[in-house]
């Protein structure tokens, strides 16, 4: 493709103050203290020639990789998988936070940090949680209640975008009592307890209390969910360093909630209003297609906060879910399953696009290696 047609993602002065941008964090979960001390212990069997962000970006592979297993079984979360399926999923999982977890420790020991390797693992983390988010539906077979399918998929991935939208309101990223260690330890454990006892298991009615097995998840989720974003809404309307209690970039502290107000209403929309109910019959595909667009915007607006600057809602990552809308608002003149396949496609090219040409760009001004040990000047990742 000729360069004008992509231009660079950041603009000059963007990659002055991501230089210029230092790791901000505060706050312990409940399960990190003695998580640290096997995470300490990990990191000392990596050997120092292996670059922080492949430890990264092969955790998020296996991640990948293990979910996709579970979706080819699953792909309306009502079917049942083979045993197998679930514990490889769990142990992708695990694989996955513990490499997440010691990414930022080789980064110090290896006197490699730098701001992409902060981008960069968030931005995993963006795609991760979207698999996640899947493998967590396909996990108690919650498929068959559509409603809550809806929301236990995309759920998830609006507490990342909340997370890392009070991050760019305060300046510091922001760690709960309960946080994501703890959910990916439930996560796994439901993985394991659907491996012994399959999906079925959800189905049944505990005794006494004449509650479903899939009721707890749920419950768990919306908790959790309420806890969050209670959390999240506070600092985010209080918690402003900008000017007048605005931004990091003195924006208003509601403008990121445009960009997934739009693609949550869209998604909603589309579900609701399908003639081939193509959400029921193709869920997983449509949270992942839909999931990747939600990654994209999050990646943005990580960049939006440790570049300082403006969140802009006009964006490509929109195209895929337009096309589903527009197509809906015709009749479906075409096959929703078609078009669902090429948002889907769309979505995933661009989200690949715009973080290779990210890493690119950001590597070759601050003149390091995506994947090899090369110190910077300047440590700015955690």
């Amino acid at each position: 493709m000729p360069e004008c047609l992509w231009p660079e993602p950041l603009s000059p002065p963007q990659l002055k103050r991501l230089e210029e941008h230092k790791y901000s964090a505060c706050g312990r979960s409940l399960f990190e203290p003695p998580c640290q001390l096997y995470w300490t212990w990990l990191v000392r069997q990596i050997p120092t020639w292996v670059a922080p962000n492949t430890l990264t970006i092969v955790g998020l592979l296996v991640n990948i990789l293990t979910t996709m297993v579970l979706v080819f079984y699953c792909p309306t979360a009502t079917e049942e998988a083979p045993p197998w399926a679930f514990i490889l999923s769990a142990l992708g999982l695990f694989i996955y936070q513990s490499l997440d977890a010691i990414d930022g420790k080789q980064a110090r020991r290896t006197n490699s940090s730098s701001a992409l390797g902060e981008l960069f693992d968030h931005g995993c983390d963006a795609v991760s949680t979207v698999f996640v988010a899947v493998g967590t539906c396909v996990s108690c077979g919650i498929g068959k209640y559509s409603n809550w399918m809806f929301f236990c998929g995309f759920i998830g991935m609006f507490m990342f975008f909340c997370a890392h939208w009070q991050t760019y309101v305060s300046g510091t990223l922001r760690f709960g009592l309960v946080d994501v260690t703890e959910v990916q330890i439930a996560i796994m454990i439901m993985y394991l307890m659907s491996a012994f006892g399959g999906v079925g298991l959800w189905d049944y009615t505990l005794p006494v209390i004449g509650m479903k097995m899939y009721a707890f998840p749920i419950m768990g989720i919306t908790g959790g969910a309420l806890y969050s974003c209670y959390n999240y809404f506070y600092v985010i309307l209080n918690g402003g360093v900008g000017k007048n209690g605005s931004t990091v970039a003195d924006t208003s502290v509601l403008g990121p909630g445009l960009h997934i107000g739009l693609i949550l209403t869209l998604a909603f929309i589309i579900f609701k209003k399908s003639s081939s109910h193509i959400f029921e019959t193709h869920s997983c595909l449509y949270l992942l297609t839909f999931g990747l667009v939600i990654a994209k915007i999050s990646n943005k607006l990580v960049i939006a906060h440790m570049t300082k600057s403006e969140l802009y809602l006009p964006d490509t990552a929109f195209i895929g879910p337009s096309l589903l809308f527009f197509n809906q608002y015709f009749n479906s003149f075409i096959d929703e399953y078609i078009v669902l396949w090429i948002a889907m496609v769309l979505s995933l090219v661009d989200l690949t696009r715009y973080c290779t040409g990210l890493c690119h760009q950001i590597a070759s001004h601050l003149r390091i290696q995506v994947f090899s040990i090369t110190p910077p000047s300047q440590a700015h990742r955690d």
